[in-house]
């Protein structure tokens, strides 16, 4: 076990599946590398099957979609890989004492997006037929095409259409964009 002043490391998983079973050992903050795969599914089982546990995400980037995703998936608190120990201790010092903790231009854009939402300038899902939103929604719980054939009950092939279609639709290239922009009505971020 590492110890670092109050902080103890109780243990560390790999994916979506060891995530939830290691949430049988009493934890307080899950530190989620934003690179996961599934990580905001991730997140969002942490919040529906253990409510107590706070999640602190940890991004690559700053990019508004995962912003969004992270902060509908009830993440306490976002470092970057950039920061320092020091400002990743303050941020688990803060969610441990029940706070919000993120940086200013983070806090910023989330602010804008809710007062965005506020106004009704979010993202309009009706152009989506019936069967890509259920897509998207089980995108959005981190199954795989092979998994969704399984759940509607179709062949992958016919997945991997609608999913195609979605992404085009959508204007994004990731399934799990699209998910965010579906979910959240996120606004796309400008071309680098």
């Amino acid at each position: 076990m590492l110890r670092d002043g109050n902080i103890r490391v109780v243990g560390t998983a790999g994916g979506y599946d060891e995530v939830l079973a290691s949430l049988v050992t009493p934890t307080d903050i899950v530190l989620l590398d934003m690179a996961t795969p599934n990580s905001v599914a991730i997140a969002q089982a942490i919040r529906d099957e253990a409510p107590g546990i706070r999640v602190v995400a940890v991004t690559l980037a700053e990019s508004d979609y995962e912003l969004v995703a992270c902060a509908e998936a009830g993440v306490a608190g976002y470092v970057t890989r950039n920061d320092s120990s020091a400002e990743l201790l303050a941020v688990l010092a803060s969610v441990a004492r029940g706070e919000v903790a993120c940086p200013p231009r983070i806090a910023a854009m989330l602010l804008r997006r809710v007062a965005g939402l506020a106004g009704g300038s979010g993202f309009r899902q009706t152009h989506l037929s019936h069967r890509e939103r259920e897509i998207v929604r089980l995108i959005d719980r981190g199954l795989r095409n092979k998994e969704i054939a399984r759940e509607l009950g179709v062949e992958v092939a016919t997945v991997k259409n609608h999913v195609h279609n979605i992404l085009n639709k959508l204007r994004v290239h990731r399934r799990s964009d699209a998910a965010a922009l579906f979910r959240g009505g996120v606004t796309r971020p400008s071309p680098a």
